[in-house]
């Protein structure tokens, strides 16, 4: 049995949700590998809609074995928050395990990540305000607090009195803050040890176990290709690798146990916060894919930044991946338009460019080639076959696949967890 990679492949919030939903009764384990609570999945289930941030979306799933890996970042009272929610509505929250590696985000990173950000004024990079990319900063300066430090309050004092040294400084002499004490940031996460040790495992063996078992493991990747820190539109990235490459070290799971990509792609392009984004619209196109696709941030309620279908990004997601599968979703918010533009290429100070830029500048100015298809008028939400579609719909699908360098093996056609057309099967 496999284990798969599912990551998104444009700037995030494609609907990797209701992709890992599809595969929820075939998979044994589902693993967030990167990431904090600054991303969100929302996932439809009957009549009843879930929107998650921390935690795997496979947690909806009965039988699935949800799974927080080393290479998240925890933000422990957002953690029980949800588990709280999700327990209140009936789901089952058992199962859920932590790795005793993972990252915790504590009140000082919440607290550095907003002032500096308000810091930067006009040169803000777009952060959540969460303390993501402060704690993944602690986390390479070798100064970080990990889940396992909580079950020693000796370690925990000695590392939280060492991080606050510098930064208490920081806050105080330059952005005119108060200091935060030890004390209270100690006592904070001391209080949920209790709760938290009953979920607390050593992931890596977990996880390799199962599939030496036998078993479907799901990788569950947070935020998108491009927002990767090493392959995406750097600095307006988020603070992790949300690439495939992400998975093994996020996960403690070697590459090569690794069957499948897939890679999450919608039939036009969102993203939210700062940064280049070549075929952004903002004229009454860009509000109708907003409106008709309700582009609000799951997690930050932000309104998203909308464009058409831009094909090198898909193509370069297929290259960094390594992608044997996309996922096409919200095709169904195209319905209605008479021409449907797709970006094919860039002109570049009047040069045409069939790939990402590798400079930030001329991405910055990369002005998209569009090729228009015809739409289609006709409600697609009841189409489950292919042939389902209408013919101009099957079009724009194949011509997309084409573009992407990858098979396009299901499509999402409506919001509900069975609005959707599987072309191939996604674990063959």
């Amino acid at each position: 049995m496999p284990a798969i990679v599912l990551i998104g492949a444009q700037w995030g919030d494609e609907g990797k949700g209701k992709a890992t939903d599809l595969l929820g009764d075939r998979v044994d384990y589902v693993v967030k590998f990167n990431g904090g609570n600054n991303a969100g999945h929302t996932v439809v289930v009957g009549d009843k809609k879930y929107a998650l941030h921390l935690l795997p979306s496979g947690i909806l799933s009965p039988g699935v074995t949800p799974v927080i890996s080393n290479g998240v970042v925890v933000d422990i009272e957002v953690l029980f928050h949800e588990l709280e929610a999700l327990a209140a509505r009936g789901v089952d929250v058992s199962k859920l395990l932590v790795s005793a590696n993972a990252h915790v985000i504590t009140a000082y990173h919440r607290t550095l990540d907003k002032v500096t950000e308000r810091f930067l004024g006009k040169k803000q990079i777009g952060t959540t305000g969460r303390g993501i990319g402060p704690s993944y900063a602690d986390k390479i300066n070798r100064v970080g607090i990990r889940i396992q430090d909580l079950f020693d309050e000796g370690i925990l004092r000695q590392k939280v009195e060492g991080a606050l040294d510098l930064k208490n400084h920081i806050l105080v002499k330059v952005y005119n803050r108060r200091a935060i004490t030890a004390d209270e940031v100690i006592d904070d996460l001391l209080s949920y040890t209790d709760r938290l040790r009953p979920m607390v495992a050593d992931t890596s063996l977990v996880l390799n176990r199962a599939l030496d078992e036998g078993k479907t493991v799901l990788f569950e990747g947070g935020q998108a290709t491009m927002l990767d820190v090493d392959h995406g539109t750097y600095p307006f990235v988020t603070s992790s690798n949300a690439t495939s490459g992400g998975a093994a070290t996020g996960s403690g799971v070697a590459p090569n146990r690794i069957d499948r990509v897939i890679a999450v792609v919608k039939a036009y392009t969102t993203r939210v916060g700062a940064g280049p984004f070549p075929t952004e619209l903002f004229d009454e196109s860009g509000e109708f894919l907003r409106s008709q696709g309700f582009e609000f941030g799951t997690t930050t309620g932000r309104p998203r930044r909308c464009g058409w279908y831009d094909a090198p990004i898909a193509r370069y997601s297929a290259r960094i991946n390594g992608v044997t599968d996309f996922v096409l979703t919200k095709l169904d918010v195209l319905t209605g338009l008479e021409k449907i533009p797709v970006c094919v290429a860039y002109d570049v100070e009047g040069v045409r460019v069939d790939e990402v830029p590798v400079s930030q500048s001329d991405f910055h100015h990369a002005v998209p080639i569009y090729e228009e298809f015809p739409g289609w008028s006709e409600d697609i939400t009841g189409a489950r076959e292919f042939s389902d579609l209408p013919v101009n719909a099957q079009n724009y699908v194949l011509a997309i696949e084409k573009m992407s360098n990858a098979r396009i093996s299901a499509i999402g056609v409506g919001p509900g967890r069975d609005e959707i057309v599987v072309r191939h099967d996604l674990l063959e």
